[in-house]
């Protein structure tokens, strides 16, 4: 139990450490969105991908606890 618990733990570590790296981006882009209009079509664009990669990854850290689980 004490295994379950230390795997699991190291799976959510690694899911917030992915949300605080996409926060810091997005904080970065927010700041870049403000300066041009081709940069904001530029930055609007890579904000999609950025949520888009952490919805995958996120799946896939949660499907990894699944594993886990079963």
């Amino acid at each position: 139990m004490v295994n379950f618990l230390e795997l699991t733990r190291k799976k959510l570590a690694d899911v917030q450490r992915v949300f605080i790296i996409n926060g810091i981006i997005m904080l970065v882009l927010a700041v870049l969105i403000v300066w041009t209009n081709v940069v904001l079509q530029l930055l609007v664009g890579l904000m999609v991908l950025l949520v888009a990669y952490s919805l995958f990854y996120v799946a896939l850290k949660v499907r990894a606890i699944r594993k886990l689980i079963d």
